[in-house]
C-alpha cells in the first residue's frame, strides 16, 4: 500500500516557490555586481566579502530554481522517484559554495590586520544600505517557501546571512566615516566570514541527513516500530524502513506480521493512520504477511 498523493503535493509546492525565487534570483544578481565593483574600487573586505556571500545566494537561488524544474519532470521507468532528490543537491552545493567564501574571507582578513588599508566610510554606507533594501525585500519573497522546503530554506538561510552581512558593512561604514578606524573593515569582513560557517554546517548536515537516508529526526523509528507492532491483528514487524525522498516528503516501508489474514483491511488503515497522524509520514509502502510465513534470510 503506497501513499503517491504526497508525490503531487511536493510537486505543488515547488511550482509555488518558483516566481518568488526568480524576483529574489535577479534582484540579487544585480546588486551582486554592483557590490563587487564598489569592493573592487575601494578596496574594502567588507564590502567583497559580501558580495561572495551574495554570489552563493545567486547560485544557491540558481540551483534552487534548477532543482524545482527538474524536480517537476515527469517519474519515468528509470526515475521511479523523479528527479525529487536535485533540490538537495542542490542544498549540499551550496553549503560548500558557503565554506569557501568564508574560508577566502577570513584569510584575506588575517592578512589585512598587519596592513590595513585606507577605507572610505561614505561608499561603503550607501552601497550597504542599499544592500540591506535588497536583501530585506529577498527576505520577503522567500520566507513562507522557506517552511515547506529544504531547498527554499536554503536560499533563504543565506539571503538572512547576507542582511546580517550588509548590516554588518553598514556599521563598518558608519565607524570609519565618524572615527577613520582602519581595523573596522578587516573585523567587520572576518565578521561575516565565521557568521558564514555554523550555517553552511548546519545546511550541509541536513542534505547528507537526506542523501545517506538517515530517519528524519522528528521521528523516533523504535517507537514507530512499537506503534505497528501493537495495533490489533499485527503479531510483529520487520524490516521497518523511515526515510525522507526530499523537504517535506517522509517515507516509511516495512513488513507486518497478521494474526490473520482476515485483518489485512483493517490493519492497512490502522497502521496508514498511525503513520500518517502520530508520525507525519505520508509516503507508505507495507507489506502485509500471514503467520508462520519463513522470512528471507538477509545478506550481511
Amino acid at each position: 500500500m503506497s501513499g503517491d498523493h504526497s508525490h503531487a503535493s511536493a510537486l505543488s509546492a515547488g511550482g509555488r516557490h518558483k516566481r518568488p525565487l526568480l524576483y529574489a534570483f535577479c534582484l540579487t544578481a544585480l546588486y551582486m555586481v554592483v557590490e563587487a565593483l564598489a569592493g573592487i574600487i575601494t578596496g574594502s573586505l567588507a564590502l567583497l566579502s559580501d558580495a561572495g556571500h551574495m554570489l552563493t545566494d545567486v547560485a544557491g537561488l540558481g540551483m534552487a530554481l534548477a532543482a524545482i524544474q527538474f524536480a517537476q519532470s515527469r517519474r519515468s521507468r528509470s526515475h521511479t522517484y523523479g528527479l525529487y532528490r536535485l533540490e538537495v543537491l542542490a542544498s549540499l552545493m551550496n553549503a560548500v559554495l558557503l565554506f569557501g567564501v568564508a574560508a577566502f574571507v577570513i584569510v584575506e582578513a588575517v592578512g589585512r590586520f598587519s596592513d590595513p588599508p585606507d577605507i572610505p566610510g561614505a561608499p561603503l554606507l550607501i552601497v550597504a544600505a542599499v544592500g540591506l533594501v535588497v536583501n530585506l525585500i529577498s527576505f520577503r519573497l522567500l520566507q513562507a517557501g522557506a517552511k515547506e522546503s529544504l531547498n527554499v530554506r536554503g536560499a533563504f538561510l543565506e539571503v538572512v546571512g547576507d542582511a546580517l552581512g550588509s548590516a554588518g558593512v553598514l556599521l563598518a561604514g558608519v565607524i570609519l566615516l565618524v572615527t577613520g578606524w582602519p581595523y573596522a573593515d578587516p573585523i567587520i569582513g572576518a565578521g561575516i566570514g565565521l557568521f558564514i560557517l555554523p550555517r553552511a554546517l548546519r545546511l550541509g548536515r541536513e542534505a547528507l541527513r537526506i542523501l545517506l537516508e538517515i530517519a528524519p529526526p522528528d521521528v523516533d523509528v523504535a517507537e514507530v516500530e512499537r506503534r505497528l507492532a501493537s495495533l490489533s491483528g499485527v503479531r510483529s514487524v520487520h524490516d521497518l524502513h523511515v526515510w525522507t525522498l526530499t523537504s517535506g516528503l517522509e517515507a516509511a516501508s516495512g513488513h507486518l506480521v497478521l494474526e490473520s489474514e482476515s485483518a489485512l483491511r483493517a490493519v492497512l488503515e490502522q497502521a496508514t493512520d498511525v503513520l500518517g497522524k502520530e508520525f507525519n509520514v505520508h509516503h507508505i509502502t507495507l507489506q502485509c504477511e500471514p503467520a508462520g510465513l519463513r522470512e528471507p534470510a538477509m545478506e550481511v
